[in-house]
């Protein structure tokens, strides 16, 4: 039978503010892009690859679906020879009455290379809030670029969000040739480093939004010519960096072409409502309602939706054997990806009921995946020191 109540697992918000370290996040189309550096040599097999995901077009029972666009993955990093380019995946999913993607499964292994971010990013992706549409698809096919020859707010992006670790040297030396005289020595210090107050600015679901800034420095230190150069198009945050930016003061010595990044946590995109036909299914068996555990569920929340702040939910059926294992294991259904079953069954395998006779059959738990509440300490913050632009 059914348990009444729910395993909930609860999971660290994310803090908004500059980023420690170059950290990545989807971007939209550039709002400049610049071309491949004079002269790029030909990348040798050990070098790194800027890698994007491209999603095609959405159809929906078989019609096109237009008039919206899908968010794109986080950036990641690759090495050449691995024959990256054209490889593709596809996502089938369901779009709700509030035009949210639900149900989403993807061809292919439970796990994507490089592609960890597809799922979540088609996730927080928001449709035209008409009509429920079934049977929908897209295509991502991967593009590698080497980093010398990068898009600029490609890389940016890429360092707002680093999930392949930081990005080398040559990608650095791609984005400083857009910038000017801010880095060579003595690089300007900062005196006064104003921030937004960003609980004040409002968040997107599921995204963490980010506003990259460029500006000159005068002969005292004072920041002139600020200019948004690219970024998540959140126009709150991307006002309030500039404001930011401008109240701020360096050390003194005129500097051209000095970039700094802000950015907002993702609000929290709650999971789909669980339909009560779902709430209240039976399997057949004989399990106690108060499970014996003798050792615990390990309780982990998907890395790859926490970083997006996305919850979700799975409700999962299995038997116990008489020492205690559990077996069977099978996702009667989990919103909003078959991810969140996946990661149920997982936390459920870590776990062991106390010996019995006979063991059970037809357990169901529900497993609920939430963030916690923002006074958790949280792993990533304001505060830390900026990257280097």
């Amino acid at each position: 039978m059914i348990r009444p109540l729910f395993l909930t697992l609860l999971s660290t918000h994310l803090l908004s503010g500059v980023p420690a370290a170059p950290q990545k996040q989807k971007v939209p189309p550039p709002i400049l892009a610049v071309g491949p550096a004079p002269h790029a040599s030909a990348p040798s097999a050990s070098s790194r690859m800027l890698l994007q995901w491209i999603p095609g077009p959405v159809t929906c029972d078989g019609a096109t679906v237009t008039g919206m666009s899908v968010r794109r993955p986080w950036n990641m990093l690759g090495w050449s020879g691995a024959n990256m380019n054209d490889r593709e995946v596809t996502l089938h999913f369901a779009i709700d009455e509030a035009g949210r993607p639900v149900s989403v499964t993807h061809d292919g292994p439970d796990f994507i290379l490089y592609g960890e971010d597809v799922t979540p990013a088609l996730v927080a992706t928001r449709f035209v809030a008409d009509k429920a549409r079934q049977d929908c698809r897209v295509t991502y096919t991967l593009r590698a670029t080497p980093l010398d020859q990068a898009d600029v707010p490609e890389l940016m992006s890429y360092t707002v969000h680093p999930l392949s670790g930081a990005l080398p040297k040559d990608g650095w030396t791609r984005i400083r040739s857009l910038g000017g005289t801010c880095q060579e020595d003595p690089q300007p210090q900062p005196l006064v480093r104003v921030l937004p107050d960003f609980e004040k600015l409002p968040a997107t679901p599921g995204v963490r939004d980010w506003s990259m800034v460029r500006y000159d420095l005068d002969a005292k230190g004072k920041p002139v010519a600020a200019t948004l150069l690219t970024g998540t198009a959140n126009p709150a945050l991307d006002a309030a960096a500039l404001k930011a930016i401008r109240a701020s003061r360096f050390t003194g010595g005129k500097r051209t072409g000095c970039f700094y990044p802000f950015w907002r946590a993702p609000a929290t995109l709650p999971a789909p409502d669980m339909p009560e036909a779902i709430r209240d299914t039976k399997v057949e068996g004989h399990c106690p309602d108060e499970h014996d555990w003798a050792t615990p569920p390990q309780l982990r929340f998907p890395e790859p939706f926490r970083r997006r702040s996305i919850e979700g939910w799975a409700v999962v059926s299995y038997d116990v054997a008489p020492w205690g294992e559990l077996g069977n294991l099978k996702v009667i259904a989990a919103q909003p990806s078959s991810d969140f079953g996946h990661s149920a069954m997982t936390v459920l395998r870590s776990a062991r009921f106390a010996p019995s006779q006979q063991g059970y059959t037809g357990c169901v738990d529900k497993v609920r995946f939430k963030m916690g509440p923002k006074t958790m300490p949280a792993i990533d913050g304001e505060g830390a020191p900026a990257p280097v632009y």
